[in-house]
């Protein structure tokens, strides 16, 4: 385990590195130390994604007094007379017992679309001696008075009037504010984080004292123009009011009053006075049966929860035409008891609002969703353990990726990116749609994209390199299949020189003269490729390190450049192979009249140098030292013996799975030692019994010729050859006859010396 580890910190430490530093980065950035305005423009683009993926079931209980096109097509263009407006309140107050009703629209000018004004101005100048004027407009006062035919349709009715707060250059204070909803001398000394307005476009005096409450509707859109949040409270001079969202929604709960509610109480001693300060928790709505509480964010403002698209035909609220309510057409079971807003979706009364549903969202809808929230006590806010959630998440991430990313290959590397990316999102909505709590995202799946990115990057610039640098270099050599598994630590292979265990094989035609003069050109070139081809798939097939060609020749060798710690059972497996190969190559080159193969195939294993070697000019792959060149040897006196293989002892010893026939000790030109050679036969398992019969008979005939025994050892022999007749047999018989006629020396040590290669 400790070996694995040290392993894998060898050849991962860097990209392990990077990953640590990628999360650091990460984790700085969500701890504000490194901000980043795209980081933050991608969690709003995540906030807004949440709601459009939402959808919307119709909300029975709110209602919207479209001042639509039908409206205004058949009572005229907007604004109405304020005794059409009136007719509208009693309608909805009256006749439909609204819960409450909140107007986002503002009365600020006095209608005088009566002409009573005109009237009074004539009767106090040039027509005032005309007392019957004077009485008769009194008496048709009433009538022709709207504002006042207004107030009096607002009296003591549900009614919240919206207004409009300016911070605008210039802007001047207009109308009449409600009542508000408390003071700065109602803190205690707190200070609130609040919007602050210098201005206000509100309603005409006697309509605001009239209605029963009154409400602000200024959004505040984000730095993208969109609205994502509404103050429920802002300040005016000394004075904080409610939001008309807010007041409606009071109004329709019976709530008395709103007050802010603090998280803790601290002293704190300032100017010499201990002053209480406090972290705002929300406002509470003193309503029964029980007070409502409201979380809030930064400015008192709360997060919209859009509900749909927006509009008649794709938001949460019935959209009713106002001409319908007035003239009371519209069925009682749909509207009667609703909380109603009056609002207009016609885009040239300028009450189309950017919100991240719809750039052409109208604004009344945007209080409706605020009032679904109020009455719903579900609100979506970002918690106080947002930003530790968000590290969190971010060092988890790092901690998983950073360490898989770099052991995985692109599949699965592809994979666990996905599904990382999908776990944080699909926990980051559950978290907001199941408890509305608005966490952020970005980062983490940032952090997620930029470790699979890095990792993706550094595998094709560093690691692909060096994979392309194995297949250039060991390509030639060894099977498609070693070299991916070379290419997947590349690190660990090169072609630097250095000593090592191995087989090595040479494989020669026999005859090969002969062959190519029997043959055209063409097809001595397809002959001797076809061979080749053979030859070397065995061998690769088989993790053999395929040399070069010498001619008709091949060498090869097996635990280089990839360690095979079988080499000498796969070097054998594979020659017994190439045999069987070259009787299938015969079938084929007897149809077609060629010549028949013959191969003999040495094979030596032993300590030899393995690496590139050569010249400045040329270098190759390959194998040198004694037991190359004693298995260069063994292919050469294959023919001798009348085998196609021969095997040296270090070989034999190193497959003992194998069942040899031992055929000699000879001593090869350029060595003094003597050394047995033997002919592998087949797997140990696989010989039959008549084989191993014979292989004993001939093993007893071989110690009766090195024991000098001439005459028994021919007898051996011939009973042999009768049964199955060798080139092997043949040659010891010959041998037997020899040394009749010229005795070997007394010190003759059984040993065949060879003078030639």
């Amino acid at each position: 385990m400790l070996r694995r580890l040290r392993t894998a910190f060898g050849k991962y430490w860097a990209r392990w590195l990077l990953a640590l530093v990628l999360t650091g980065a990460a984790g700085a950035q969500v701890m504000g130390m490194l901000p980043n305005r795209m980081v933050e423009r991608l969690d709003l683009f995540f906030y807004d994604l949440r709601m459009r993926v939402a959808k919307p079931d119709l909300d029975p209980r709110i209602v919207i007094i479209d001042i639509d096109e039908k409206s205004i097509g058949e009572l005229g263009r907007w604004p109405w007379s304020r005794d059409v407006v009136a007719q509208l309140v009693k309608q909805m107050t009256q006749t439909y017992q609204a819960q409450s009703v909140g107007f986002d629209v503002v009365f600020a000018e006095p209608d005088t679309s009566s002409g009573y004004g005109r009237l009074e101005q004539l009767a106090q100048g040039p027509l005032k001696d005309v007392p019957q004027l004077a009485r008769q407009l009194q008496m048709l006062k009433p009538q022709m008075d709207y504002d006042a035919r207004l107030a009096e349709a607002l009296q003591g009715q549900p009614v919240v009037m919206g207004y409009n707060l300016s911070n605008e250059s210039g802007a001047i204070a207009k109308g009449q504010l409600p009542a508000p909803a408390f003071s700065v001398a109602d803190l205690g000394g707190r200070a609130l984080d609040v919007t602050h307005w210098q201005a206000y476009g509100a309603n005409l005096p006697q309509l605001q004292a009239a209605a029963r409450a009154g409400g602000f509707f200024n959004p505040i859109p984000d730095d993208d123009g969109l609205i994502r949040a509404v103050p429920l409270i802002a300040q005016v001079g000394d004075h904080f009011y409610e939001s008309l969202a807010l007041a409606t929604s009071r109004v329709a709960l019976g709530g008395r009053r709103i007050k802010p509610v603090f998280l803790q109480r601290q002293d704190v001693l300032f100017e010499g006075q201990l002053r209480d300060y406090g972290a705002l928790a929300g406002i509470v709505v003193e309503a029964r049966p029980q007070p409502l509480f409201i979380p809030v964010e930064r400015h008192l403002t709360t997060l919209v929860t859009y509900r749909g698209a927006g509009g008649p035909k794709g938001g949460a609220f019935r959209y009713v035409p106002a001409v319908d309510v007035i003239r009371g057409t519209y069925p009682h079971d749909q509207l009667d008891g609703r909380i109603m807003l009056v609002g207009t979706t016609v885009p040239g009364l300028n009450d189309l609002r950017a919100t991240p549903v719809n750039p052409v969202y109208p604004g009344v809808e945007i209080h409706a969703n605020l009032i679904a929230s109020i009455i719903d006590d579900d609100f979506k806010a970002r918690p106080d353990f947002a930003q530790g959630y968000d590290a969190l998440q971010v060092l988890l991430v790092g901690l998983l990726l950073g360490l898989l990313l770099p052991m995985l290959g692109p599949l699965a590397s592809m994979l666990l990116t996905v599904g990382a990316a999908g776990a944080l999102s699909g926990l980051n909505f559950w978290l907001y749609d199941g408890a509305g709590m608005v966490l952020p995202l970005a980062t983490a799946l940032l952090l997620v994209a930029l470790l699979f990115i890095s990792n993706l990057a550094w595998g094709y610039l560093f690691e692909y390199r060096n994979r392309k640098a194995i297949v250039n270099l060991f390509g030639e050599y060894v099977a498609p299949e070693l070299v991916a598994e070379m290419a997947a630590n590349p690190a660990s292979y090169n072609m630097e020189g250095e000593i090592r265990e191995l087989t090595v094989m040479f494989s020669d035609v026999r005859g090969f003269t002969t062959i190519s003069e029997s043959l055209q050109p063409n097809e001595l070139r397809e002959y001797i490729n076809v061979y080749l081809t053979a030859m070397s798939e065995d061998i690769r097939g088989n993790r053999g390190t395929l040399d070069k060609y010498i001619g008709d020749a091949v060498m090869a060798f097996w635990g280089a450049p990839l360690e095979v710690p079988d080499h000498a059972a796969r070097a054998v497996a594979t020659a017994l192979k190439m045999q069987q190969t070259t009787l299938l190559l015969n079938e084929e080159f007897i149809r077609r009249n060629w010549p028949p193969l013959k191969i003999g195939i040495g094979l030596n294993s032993g300590q030899m140098r393995v690496g590139d070697m050569g010249s400045k000019i040329r270098k190759a792959y390959t194998v040198m030292g004694d037991a190359v060149n004693l298995s260069s040897r063994l292919e050469s006196i294959t023919k001798v013996y009348g085998v196609g293989l021969l095997v040296g002892q270090a070989t034999r010893q190193a497959a003992p799975q194998f069942a040899y026939r031992e055929l000699d000790r000879v001593r090869v030109k350029g060595k003094n030692e003597p050394v047995p050679i033997y002919e592998p036969l087949a797997l140990e398992s696989d010989l039959d019994a008549a084989l191993r019969a014979e292989l004993e008979r001939w093993h007893a005939a071989l110690a009766l010729v090195r024991a000098q025994r001439w005459d028994d050892a021919e007898a051996a022999l011939q009973a042999l050859q009768q049964e199955q007749p060798r080139g092997l047999y043949t040659l010891y018989l010959e041998r037997i006859a020899h040394y009749r006629l010229t005795p070997p020396a007394a010190d003759w040590d059984g040993v065949t010396t060879f003078e030639t290669k």
